[in-house]
């Protein structure tokens, strides 16, 4: 059992990171930090089935709590992220109610919703029970609806009182192109991340974000947010490699 769903719903301040390359030994060398959490990117970043249940493989075996930003809400994308071993799902482009109501729906087993199989990765290759696995999925799985749509503005206070969606994800990069707007510091973005976080808190609905300067976290903490997935494995080489050659320069001086 994790407890990662526990944790983000008590408003624990939790930090993790997205992982754009489909490869399990970048999940395996992840999984051996003190992230909270790694959330593989499956909407912008090409993994395919087998790729993120073998990443979700590694970051399980090194202990470390999985998310899935799946590509669509489709619930076909949801079962297979959950199945593969996915504590949560992150889901882009949730803009209504209703549409929320559909994603928790089918994050969870019940009439209509998540499939169920006894195979699966989640339920340990049928060495558990039926009734295990569902209590299980009803105390782990999470639910994440990203909020970065115009229309998403609009039903604000709706989406964050869906019974069952655990947290708002605020994609704040995508409120910026929508507003036209060329800045994630433009004022009329920074009032839409505040909206957000008020309907969080008003409905005691978690909220993350991503921040690409790290010395707004104190305020976005102070307004309610506290699942920050920041930076990435692609940030954290490229990092690496520019802060080697620099201090290698200083020696060539």
């Amino acid at each position: 059992m994790h407890d990662f769903k526990k944790r983000l719903l008590a408003g624990e301040a939790l930090i993790g990171t997205w992982m754009k390359t489909p490869a399990y030994i970048v999940a395996e060398v992840l999984a051996k930090t003190n992230l909270d959490v790694v959330c593989l990117d499956a909407e912008h970043a090409p993994f395919d089935r087998i790729a993120v249940d073998s990443c979700i493989h590694a970051l399980r075996s090194g202990d470390m709590p999985a998310l899935v930003r799946t590509s669509s809400a489709a619930p076909e994308h949801i079962l297979s992220a959950l199945d593969c071993g996915a504590l949560g799902v992150v889901i882009p482009h949730v803009s209504s109610a209703s549409k929320a109501s559909a994603i928790v729906k089918s994050a969870h087993f019940g009439a209509g919703g998540r499939g169920y199989a006894g195979s699966t990765r989640a339920a340990s290759y049928t060495t558990q029970s039926m009734s295990e696995n569902l209590r299980i999925g009803r105390q782990e799985t999470c639910v994440i609806a990203q909020i970065e749509d115009i229309e998403a503005l609009d039903e604000i206070d709706a989406i964050a009182d869906v019974d069952g969606i655990d947290c708002l994800f605020i994609g704040r990069i995508d409120l910026t192109v929508a507003m036209g707007v060329d800045s994630p510091e433009n004022q009329k973005v920074i009032d839409a991340v505040a909206r957000i976080c008020k309907a969080g808190r008003d409905h005691n609905c978690r909220v993350g974000m991503f921040v690409a300067d790290s010395t707004e976290i104190p305020e976005w903490l102070a307004k309610g947010a506290n699942l920050f997935l920041l930076g990435s494995d692609h940030g954290f080489m490229l990092k690496g490699a520019h802060d080697l050659v620099d201090q290698f320069n200083t020696y060539k001086r």
